[in-house]
């Protein structure tokens, strides 16, 4: 019940029956009945009436209250429902002419079922993003509202969190509404059974072949048309689903295809280069070259694609482990490329993500194999914020 407390002084509901009530809510649940709500709520109007509350004030909204419990206590024996309540709060204000203070509560109770109805309202949504509102158009910032797909997108996520607050339990569609939790990526899930975030299976795909739409696509001869196939594969998942990708391990995963170059490479100078050392060198410097546009164009592609909901992929490397000379160079033009960042005004990339692996005995200490990657990998994060590292 309520406790209100005035210069040393403590009001108390004057019907203990009431200890017992409980309130139903719009969502169905059962809580506790507290009048203390009544009186704040009353207050918040009452302020907008008047402005500052005088001791008087306060006690005549106590009586007022007062009044609303007597009235709930003689009509009600078990259970009450919150709309009964305001029902019975405005009923008490028009009986004591109280009616800019009735005004005021009534207005405040309507603003707040508009604000229920419009959650769910698609026409008034759709309103919203067709009048531009940041609220709506600037929600996910991996997103340009000027294309057209991402228009598209809006208007469908709109049709889906209208759909699944209905299907979310009332208390959690209820307190996602109020703020008290957000429920995320609300536009995609509980509507539609999408996935969220995947780690793609690269190794089995690469390996051993795979289809996109209507192409059989073979196991790539090179690293280019690896990093190609990887970022073909990343679109076509991101359009299916509402998260990210990952790759696992990319320079482990990509060395056999750079080893395909080097052999290439190897052949073409054992037929136009003499000198065994010569040769490998030269397949060297060949291969070297491969790599790095290879990743430079799988960050280019990355960043310049557009999923069919209209944003770049959110897409994860991770990468460290390899001690190769092929997952070598693979790391060391990762990082390359990123410390160079696109275009000519050298921008730092959004995506993708880089997660660098650090391990004793790899990269950790100054006497490890990789400890030279490490090193660049600090100076990347330094200039560039990624990679994150993961240890």
């Amino acid at each position: 019940m309520m406790y209100v407390k005035r210069k040393g002084e403590q009001f108390v509901s004057l019907q203990p029956s009431l200890e017992s009530m409980k309130i139903i809510k719009r969502d169905g649940r059962l809580v506790d009945f507290d009048d203390q709500k009544i009186y704040d709520a009353l207050v918040k109007a009452k302020k907008q009436v008047s402005g500052e509350l005088s001791p008087l004030d306060h006690e005549h909204i106590l009586n007022i209250v007062e009044k609303v419990d007597s009235e709930i206590a003689e009509r009600f024996h078990s259970n009450i429902k919150i709309y009964e309540i305001q029902n019975i709060v405005e009923h008490i204000l028009l009986e004591n002419s109280e009616y800019a203070l009735a005004e005021q509560y009534i207005n405040y109770r309507t603003r707040r079922d508009f604000e229920r109805s419009k959650a769910t309202d698609i026409n008034f949504t759709i309103n919203k993003l067709m009048n531009k509102d940041q609220q709506v158009i600037n929600e996910n910032a991996n997103k340009d509202s000027d294309v057209f797909n991402t228009q598209r997108d809006l208007t469908a996520g709109i049709v889906g969190k209208s759909i699944g607050l209905k299907l979310l339990p009332p208390h959690v569609a209820n307190a996602h509404q109020k703020g008290d939790i957000h429920y995320h990526d609300l536009d995609y899930h509980p509507y539609a059974p999408m996935t969220n975030c995947c780690l793609i299976d690269f190794n089995s795909m690469l390996n051993h072949g795979f289809k996109i739409g209507n192409a059989e696509v073979e196991s790539p001869k090179s690293i280019q048309t690896a990093t190609a196939q990887i970022s073909q594969i990343i679109a076509n998942v991101a359009s299916s689903q509402y998260g990210g990708c990952s790759a696992d391990r990319i320079d482990e995963l990509l060395a056999p295809f750079a080893k395909l170059n080097y052999e290439k490479h190897l052949e073409d100078a054992k037929e136009w280069i003499d000198g065994e050392d010569r040769q490998e060198a030269y397949a060297k410097m060949k291969t070297q070259k491969d790599i790095y546009d290879a990743m430079q164009s799988l960050e280019y592609e990355i960043n310049t694609l557009f999923t069919s909901n209209g944003q770049t992929p959110f897409t994860s490397l991770g990468f460290g482990l390899g001690t190769n000379w092929f997952e070598r160079e693979i790391q060391r033009a990762i990082l390359k490329n990123r410390i160079k960042g696109l275009g000519k005004e050298g921008r730092t990339a959004i995506f993708p993500k880089l997660i660098f692996s650090m391990k004793r005995g790899v990269n950790a200490n100054p006497e490890d194999p990789n400890y030279d990657i490490k090193q660049l990998a600090l100076e990347c994060a330094t200039k560039r914020m990624y990679p994150d590292i993961l240890n």
